[in-house]
């Protein structure tokens, strides 16, 4: 797929960032039902029950979030509307921040680590091997957020700066005509009848 002449995000860059948002989200709602069936089953003993700052906060059903956001990626690259676009910059930016605040609260846990009932460490010893593994992939979600939100804030700068766009514009008309060049530029017979948005 040709990139739309106002975009540095290609639709098939697009659409591949949306993809590896959506199966991460995916994977760490799988991680978060792992920890849910293995910390429900721990039997309270004389030193307690582990139950880790990561798991109280649910950070892996954060993942809810990082798929949501994956979503509207795919939408945005196949119909860009203004607010599509809007709402998917947002839902990455919540996807950034929360990323940030998973790392923390993973790190915080990892380094600590109180006394519990010797039926609970086998539990307690997965449910800290899987925080790992998701602190290993928290990097990737906030590499694929933050460079989604980067170029489209800088494409939606150009748009306004090449093309003097005020605030009051007609949103409308400029996606029909983004349209019509799109169509023309996948339909290579027809390139001396586009309209070329500068």
């Amino acid at each position: 797929m040709a990139p739309r002449a106002w975009s540095k995000l290609s639709t098939a860059d697009a659409l591949v960032l949306g993809a590896i948002q959506i199966l991460m989200g995916i994977f760490h709602v799988f991680m978060w039902y792992l920890l849910l069936t293995l910390y429900i089953g721990q039997t309270p003993g004389v030193f307690g029950i582990y139950s880790p700052i990561t798991y109280q906060a649910g950070c892996s059903l954060w993942g809810v979030v990082f798929i949501l956001s994956g979503a509207l990626i795919i939408t945005v690259a196949r119909i860009p509307y203004p607010c599509l676009i809007t709402g998917a910059i947002i839902l990455n930016i919540l996807s950034i921040l929360l990323t940030m605040i998973a790392v923390i609260l993973t790190v915080a846990e990892l380094f600590t680590f109180h006394s519990l009932s010797y039926r609970n460490y086998g539990q307690a010893k997965l449910g800290r091997e899987v925080s790992r593994v998701l602190l290993l992939s928290y990097p990737l979600e906030f590499v694929v957020a933050v460079s989604y939100s980067i170029l489209t804030c800088s494409d939606l700068v150009s748009v306004y700066l090449l093309t003097g766009l005020s605030r009051d514009v007609d949103f409308s008309r400029l996606y029909e005509e983004m349209k019509f060049n799109d169509s023309c530029i996948d339909n290579e017979k027809q390139q001396y009848d586009c309209f070329v948005v500068a």
